[in-house]
């Protein structure tokens, strides 16, 4: 079988079980929150469009937060974030999320270092809260080589149909490629735990990506009728010490 005929294959029985997942959430009242994380160009926008694709648009929400307002950010640094959580029977994916404060602000001097240094603190306690109301959180970080961002940006580019994914941010992600993996590894080992792991993706092949992380995604929730499916370890596993010099993360 072709590879693009395999990946149709796989995305649809992945798809299926989707279906039957949120079936699941919305009968039981569950409550869960995915977060997407990565470099800019690693995949979060094209990994959620095809997580939403045949899912109840009723019962499933994409959070994609701007630039803080002024009045923002005089705020509780959670506080737009608490907004969007999900009620009983939702599913919410933030496309970035309140980790923006450990990679993009704090590379790109967008907050102080007292800040910073308040968010690594408290953001474990806020998860552990979420956790002990009953919301399910997945943390996903997706990786990317330099070579690999340098040639996706650039294709942003160049695409009319992609100029909406451009931002003054992007011209700057490649000249800070060392900064953000210093942000990264900091942000990875303060910030996984047992109640909130992180999940790290080897995202340079979009299409395995997909996979790995929707595959992953429908092992974490026991739902009815569920199929097995086996995870591609040399794609995504949960983040821990060796992945920093295995080749899991780029360096």
């Amino acid at each position: 079988m072709a590879k693009d005929q395999t990946y149709a294959k796989t995305l649809h029985h992945l798809q299926v079980e989707l279906v039957k997942l949120q079936r699941h959430v919305i009968t039981r009242g569950k409550k869960v929150l995915v977060i997407l994380e990565g470099r800019d160009g690693a995949g979060k926008d094209g990994t959620i469009k095809r997580i939403i694709e045949h899912l109840s648009p009723r019962d499933i929400r994409v959070v994609a937060l701007p630039k803080p307002s002024d009045v923002e950010t005089t705020q509780w640094y959670f506080q737009r974030y608490a907004t969007h959580l999900p009620a009983a029977g939702q599913i919410v994916l933030f496309n970035r999320s309140w980790y923006n404060r450990a990679g993009v602000e704090h590379v790109m001097g967008f907050c102080s270092d007292t800040d910073y240094q308040k968010f690594m603190r408290n953001v474990m306690v806020f998860e552990n809260l979420l956790v002990q109301d009953g919301i399910t959180v997945l943390k996903y970080y997706l990786d990317i080589s330099r070579k690999e961002q340098k040639k996706r940006l650039e294709a942003r580019r160049k695409d009319p149909l992609k100029q909406w994914k451009i931002s003054p941010i992007d011209e700057k992600a490649l000249h800070h490629f060392d900064d953000y993996t210093t942000a990264r590894d900091a942000m990875l080992r303060t910030t996984d735990s047992a109640a909130a792991p992180w999940m790290v993706v080897r995202a340079d092949d979009k299409k395995a990506t997909r996979l790995a992380v929707i595959g992953d995604l429908i092992t974490r929730i026991d739902y009815e009728g569920a199929l097995p499916h086996e995870h591609n370890t040399q794609i995504i596993c949960r983040f821990d010490e060796s992945c920093l010099t295995n080749g899991m993360l780029v360096r």
